[in-house]
């Protein structure tokens, strides 16, 4: 058996420690990159959740229309069959009265405006994604839907790591849609969005009022949060 020279010895042992590091700084980098990949499928399969509810919420619309159109021609054929032989023929439904409003185009042209974003944003393309939720808001800045495409208009520029307008957009979003769906989410992403820009005082003072702004959060955004806060070491 070899004894290998003292020198050698304390070179391979120099060595290691090095490799180690360089090994744990690997770990780090592609956790960080891993990470970074589930947040995208996350935010992937929330746009398609949000797409399906709202087709749910427009096949509704119309199954309540057609329900109200199938009463009101109920109600007309038996208005019109009530009468004595001979009597007046009932009135073409035309005549009769004007039937049941429908959706108004714009709605409907909002509806799709916002669905091309979402897909947009899914398929990577930020800067589509950008000018359509821009141009959704602008257009409809009381839709139901605004509060949500001013979220998704922050993680366009978030995914872009164009943080400084991201902070602007979810900083928006929290002012103008506080009791949007998106609102829990929008607080967290302004936070988070501050710890990235190395302002965590203010990242901290957000995440402190999480609690107080939303009670009824979800519990996945309540420890997102208390992971924030412990990221940050907020007291």
């Amino acid at each position: 058996m070899k004894i290998l020279p003292a020198r050698l010895v304390l070179l391979i042992a120099l060595a290691l420690p090095t490799a180690a590091v360089a090994q744990r700084g690997g770990d780090a980098v592609y956790l960080e990159d891993r990470f970074n990949q589930l947040q995208q499928s996350l935010t992937n399969l929330t746009g398609q959740l949000e797409q399906l509810q709202n087709r749910n919420a427009k096949l509704q619309q119309q199954m309540e229309k057609m329900q109200t159109d199938y009463e009101y021609r109920i109600e007309q054929l038996e208005k019109g069959g009530a009468g004595r032989p001979g009597g007046a023929a009932p009135k073409p439904a035309a005549q009769a009265a004007a039937p049941a409003p429908t959706p108004a185009a714009g709605a409907a042209n909002a509806d799709q405006l916002y669905d091309e974003a979402i897909k947009k944003l899914q398929e990577g393309d930020y800067a589509a994604a950008e000018r359509g939720f821009k141009t959704f808001i602008q257009r409809n800045p009381q839709n139901k839907l605004a509060g949500n495409a001013q979220y998704w208009l922050g993680e366009t520029y978030y995914a872009r790591r164009d943080y400084n307008s991201a902070l602007t957009a979810f900083a928006e979003g929290y002012k103008v849609y506080k009791t949007s769906p998106k609102g829990p989410d929008n607080l967290l992403k302004l936070g988070i969005t501050m710890s990235v820009l190395g302002r965590k005082p203010d990242a901290c003072a957000v995440f402190a009022r999480f609690n107080q702004d939303y009670p009824r959060a979800t519990d996945l955004q309540k420890r997102r949060i208390e992971q924030e806060r412990q990221k940050n070491g907020c007291g």
